[in-house]
């Protein structure tokens, strides 16, 4: 599994995983003791599928760099990797403790120290 620990300082920090949007699988994960991960990470994979697909109708070129997603007392945050666009980062937040700016700057900080080679 990949190290994303770096995710859990984020203030407001519920629980984040890595995941391959190809096929949805989880490849590495932090936190989320009452957060539902696995399920998360599939759900979301279908989000990451439908903007590109919505892109594409659009013809806008280039990358996603992060897709945010605000419920009423949580964020939940899906940075794509600039290294690898099928894997994604996720991570979800308490809205009320949690600093989206902070979280957007660690997030792509953590991003950065991923080891694909390792999976």
């Amino acid at each position: 599994m990949a190290d994303i620990s770096g995710l859990k300082g984020i203030d407001g920090f519920v629980g984040a995983c890595l995941v391959d949007s190809d096929s949805g699988l989880v490849l590495g994960k932090e936190g989320g003791k009452d957060f539902d991960l696995d399920t998360a990470a599939a759900g979301n994979t279908e989000v990451v599928r439908a903007k590109r697909k919505t892109m594409a109708a659009l013809g806008i070129d280039g990358g996603i760099e992060d897709i945010l997603i605000t419920l009423d007392d949580q964020y939940h945050l899906i940075r794509l990797l600039k290294s690898n666009q099928a894997i994604f980062l996720y991570v979800v937040l308490d809205k009320a403790s949690g600093n989206l700016g902070m979280a957007r700057m660690t997030t792509k900080k953590v991003e950065q120290t991923v080891d694909l080679s390792a999976l």
